[in-house]
């Protein structure tokens, strides 16, 4: 679980669509450097050191896994990819777009490449009035007073202007959603997927307990013989599992992410069992299904067989070696027509057979937006 830091950062622009400006800023913070809990109100004033056309400036509250050296780095390539092209002398000047970073959680720094607290930030109204707007009892690390009260100091006789507009704040995953589970066929990736939300986003993780069932390397030597053991112990272990810990939405409202969703039990249920095993094993489901919380987002990874059966090879586990195509689409058709048929689940399925976000970090980020699209 990677540790969250907050930072507040500063955004002007006196250049082109200003607002359109810092919103594709906003967007693009939220999406390469973390959640974004505030956004101030946009406010103009008069450009700072030199004549020109006024500014809009905002400011931001961020909370990052990145460490300052990194997320200025980010910050400088979000402001090129925006078209802002850097010039050589230094001193004042129009830009279409500006980040600075003003703190970042108490820390002090003094490097070649970034002070924080930001050296200016005390004398400029433009960047303490928005930045106060949304952080009015954060202490100053080096003034130790609050920023409220380092606004009645500054002695800046600037006019500072709100203006009617306002950003669109981009919602992040864990706060949109509750409960996600993610779903797929065997070999999907499902697990790493649901490892990799987890991780970024610290959510809680339920990852299923395959590995801890005696019957499953069984079944696939003679799945006649311990199809209705190993369907029957997985449904109880599921059951169990799913409600000891989405009990934890009540009390604490945590993000949670699962690589399953209980009703893929029925799924496996109607490939492997007789039907007499099946009826009985619909009845004790049944009984369960409607315990059960329902996720918020129900993602389905879909690979197509081939990759499925090179990603079986290559993780190497010796009962799986032997899963045939057949078998495969078969557990497909199940989740095929699960899907089909649910009215009252929010679903998302995504095609990953021709995607590897495991690896490429583009194709992560694919999968990121589209849940966050959902």
């Amino acid at each position: 679980m990677k540790i969250q830091r907050t930072s507040y950062l500063s955004l002007g622009t006196n250049q082109g669509n200003k607002l359109e400006n810092l919103q594709n800023a906003v967007d693009l913070i939220a999406d390469k450097v973390g959640s974004i809990p505030k956004i101030s109100s946009v406010y103009k004033t008069a450009s700072w050191g030199f004549e020109s056309d006024d500014f809009y400036n905002i400011c931001l509250k961020v909370t990052t896994h990145h460490p300052p050296e990194k997320l200025m780095q980010i910050l400088l390539n979000i402001e090129k990819d925006l078209g802002r092209k850097r010039k050589a002398s230094s001193g004042y000047a129009d830009r279409n777009i500006d980040i600075d970073i003003l703190l970042f959680d108490d820390e002090i720094i003094f490097s070649k490449t970034l002070i924080v607290p930001h050296s200016k930030m005390l004398e400029r109204k433009f960047v303490l009035i928005p930045l106060v707007e949304i952080a009015t009892t954060t202490i100053h690390p080096i003034e130790k007073k609050q920023l409220s009260i380092c606004l009645q100091n500054c002695t800046d006789s600037s006019e500072i202007i709100k203006i009617d507009a306002q950003l669109i704040r981009p919602i992040p995953i864990a706060e949109k959603y509750n409960y996600i589970a993610i779903e797929g066929n065997i070999g999907a990736g499902k697990t790493s997927l649901a490892k990799m939300v987890s991780d970024e986003f610290n959510a809680k993780i339920i990852l299923e307990r395959f590995a801890e069932n005696p019957f499953l390397p069984k079944f696939y030597e003679d799945k006649e013989r311990f199809a209705f053991p190993l369907e029957m112990s997985f449904l109880a272990d599921r059951y169990q599992q799913l409600s000891d810990d989405l009990a934890q939405l009540d009390l604490f409202k945590n993000f949670i992410v699962s690589d399953y969703y209980i009703f893929k039990s029925l799924i496996f249920a109607q490939i492997t069992l007789q039907k007499d095993e099946y009826l009985l094993y619909r009845k004790m489901f049944n009984m369960m299904y409607k315990e059960i919380t329902k996720p918020d987002l129900y993602v389905y990874l879909y690979q197509n067989t081939e990759r499925l059966l090179q990603n079986i090879k290559k993780r190497g586990r010796s009962y799986e070696q032997n899963i045939e195509a057949g078998y495969l689409q078969k557990i497909h058709d199940g989740y095929k027509n699960f899907i089909s048929t649910q009215q009252n689940l929010n679903i998302l399925v995504i095609d990953v057979s021709e995607i590897d976000f495991v690896d490429n970090k583009e194709d992560y980020k694919y999968i990121i937006n589209q849940i966050k699209k959902a």
